[in-house]
């Protein structure tokens, strides 16, 4: 093991100098040429989530919510488009989840036409976009730091049962709403599967549920992500620690941006962008590369990366295995990890999965259409891999009016005009 480590260790200290190499020679070549060999770096890669709404045009408000384990996280709204800044009335609530590494700025990395929350809010929605705890906007608590191994104790099981609770409820009080539309990517939509199906009260807040790229089990994800998390957990926190995984500094995020904007290397931070899920770059506005390598790996613990090794060695959608009886007693009242299911959760769930994707297998999908209980639609694109749901352009006709058109079908709001949208 002790080899194995040191190994590990040795190559990617030698990865960092030969970047750094790489860096140097690209500056040095720069300076000697007298010209960059540069893409215009987009403004937006060097914003948060309320400057990139700001910049396309749209209001935007941001919040802090407390959930009821501590944590302190970012949330922003963007209460309605531009060209509907004078209409009044209430709007249907749609809350925007993303998944694991990501952050609110997947549903806005694209151009208004081709972002989901943007698209929704021109639609007539009041949108809200949720942050995980641990990623970049959501690394404040109430009495731990981020330099405690304490404030990283968690997974995708304290995200779905105080995270969701916690942010949901605020929307609702703040809009005066009863129910909300809930619409999760990825490791948002293992979210919802948990919290709808183990919250009953929670699960009646929700009007209508929208999976993309639905994951409740892995047991047939592919790919290179997949064999990382294939090693042991000894081996995973050997490599990153106990606290935090893949969290961009300034300063690399920075690094990144400038060496992504090098005509020779924007293709490679393409590919590496699509290592985890799939490829299909034909369908990616790669103009945009800056600022999906600006706001991608946006963070989550190490503990959060464990869970899904569990997961992909159990095949099941259960409960983070904290190593010890008793542990698992005082975190879920059983000496073994809870096994939730799917098939007790009645929200009305529309899903759509893709035939390329790498980590909601179409295997993995099978099991999860005969599971749930309330499916009201499902759609297959065979093409498509993981990121086309948040990134691809022909995401709008494909997926975004289908979502829109079941919201519309639902909310009697748009038919009495308190909208100023018809069908």
């Amino acid at each position: 093991m002790s080899r194995i480590l040191s190994g590990v260790w040795i190559v990617s200290h030698r990865m960092e100098m030969w970047l750094l190499i790489l860096v140097a020679y690209l500056l040095q070549r720069d300076v000697n040429s007298g010209c960059m060999p540069t893409k215009a770096v987009d403004p937006e890669a060097f914003m948060n989530i309320s400057e990139i709404i700001r910049h396309q045009g749209y209001p935007c408000e941001e919040y802090e919510v407390v959930t009821e384990d501590g944590y302190i996280l970012s949330v922003n709204r963007i209460p309605q488009g531009p060209a509907q800044l004078k209409k009044t009335g209430p709007r249907p609530v749609v809350f925007l989840q993303h998944g694991l590494l990501g952050d609110a700025s997947n549903w806005i990395s694209n151009l208004p036409n081709n972002s989901l929350g943007f698209i929704l809010a021109d639609a007539g929605f009041d949108v809200w976009l949720g942050n995980s705890r641990g990623n970049t906007w959501s690394r404040k608590h109430k009495t731990l730091s981020v330099d405690q191994d304490e404030f990283w104790a968690f997974s995708y099981d304290e995200m779905a049962r105080f995270d969701l609770p916690a942010v949901i409820n605020f929307i609702l009080q703040k809009t005066g709403q009863e129910k909300i539309y809930y619409v999760g990517y990825s490791q948002g939509t293992t979210m919802g599967f948990i919290a709808f199906s183990t919250m009953p009260e929670l699960a009646q807040k929700i009007k209508m549920y929208f999976a993309l790229a639905p994951i409740a089990t892995v047991k047939h994800a592919k790919g290179p992500s997949t064999k990382f998390l294939l090693l042991p957990d000894m081996m995973i926190k050997g490599l990153f620690g106990k606290k935090e995984f893949l969290y961009q500094t300034r300063f690399f995020r920075h690094l990144a941006i400038y060496l992504c904007g090098q005509i020779i290397m924007d293709q490679i931070c393409s590919n590496v962008m699509l290592l985890m899920g799939g490829f299909n770059t034909n369908n990616m506005n790669m103009s945009r590369a800056n600022v999906y390598v600006a706001h991608t790996l946006a963070g989550t613990s190490v503990q959060n990366i464990l869970h899904w090794s569990q997961a992909m060695n159990s095949g099941e959608l259960r409960a983070y295995d904290w190593g010890s009886e008793t542990k698992n007693l005082e975190k879920g009242n059983q000496p073994t990890p809870i096994r939730y299911k799917v098939g007790d959760m009645t929200v009305p769930t529309a899903m759509w999965s893709g035939g390329q994707d790498w980590l909601s297998n179409p295997e993995d999908m099978k099991t999860l259409l005969s599971e749930v209980t309330n499916l009201i639609y499902h759609k297959h694109i065979p093409e498509w891999a993981h990121v086309d749901f948040i990134w691809g352009l022909d995401a709008p006709h494909r997926v975004y009016n289908e979502i829109i058109h079941l919201m519309k079908q639902e909310d009697t709001s748009f038919s009495q005009g308190t909208c100023g949208v018809s069908l």
